[in-house]
């Protein structure tokens, strides 16, 4: 049912924030993306797989991102909006790691364990699934809500992209449908970090405290 009025709005919107929901949410995605992080680097690695690599990153930066919200939790929506700059630029670094490191394995043709990336590909899509399913009702709060939203459909998104790309080495003997797929999570995530810094910087904007770099590449 729509806000019958805008102050009804503020108060809904308060209520969400401050909701042992929204905090219990945020504690369970934050465990999830913490472990699975661990695992994936380690399986990434062993495996050579830029996708696993790829994923693992992007779960480190969901996991640093969850306890920010954390942290900004019933805090004014000056300080959420700041909150969801600063992870919306540290999803767009993340992201040119990922591209960087993509680059690297498609240069020197590596080869990753179809195998190994399906396992773990299987298992954090599960994870994450739920998790997305979890936080989707968060989906349109502000900036620093839907920041998370973004980071959890990301990963679910990246996971299922992991096990396509298993297929895809299995299935032709080669490494490039691991490069491809982390060149296209890794593009996701770029994408994704500029339209939360968007949201964020729009506003910041609307109580003149944007910052100036934000505004500039944000625009």
């Amino acid at each position: 049912m729509p806000c019958c009025n805008e102050s009804s709005c503020a108060s809904n919107a308060k209520q969400a924030l401050d909701s042992p929901r929204w905090r219990r949410a945020l504690w369970i995605a934050l465990a999830v993306n913490a472990g699975f992080f661990a695992a994936e680097i380690v399986a990434g690695a062993a495996a050579g797989s830029a996708a696993l690599q790829a994923d693992a990153l992007d779960f480190l930066g969901d996991a640093a991102n969850y306890a920010i919200s954390l942290g900004v939790v019933g805090l004014a929506i000056v300080w959420r909006s700041r909150a969801a700059l600063l992870k919306g630029w540290t999803l767009i670094v993340l992201a040119l790691w990922v591209l960087g490191s993509t680059a690297w394995h498609a240069w020197y043709g590596t080869l990753p364990r179809a195998e190994v990336m399906g396992v773990v590909g299987t298992a954090a899509l599960l994870a994450n699934g739920g998790v997305a399913l979890m936080l989707y009702r968060f989906r349109t709060g502000d900036a620093n809500m839907r920041s998370v939203w973004v980071c959890s459909r990301n990963d679910a998104i990246g996971n299922a992209a992991v096990m396509l790309a298993a297929a895809g080495v299995f299935g032709t003997g080669t490494g490039w449908p691991d490069v491809i797929v982390a060149a296209i999570m890794g593009g996701l995530g770029l994408w994704g970090g500029l339209s939360i810094v968007r949201q964020a910087r729009g506003e910041l904007s609307q109580r003149g405290l944007a910052s100036p770099v934000a505004a500039g590449m944000a625009s």
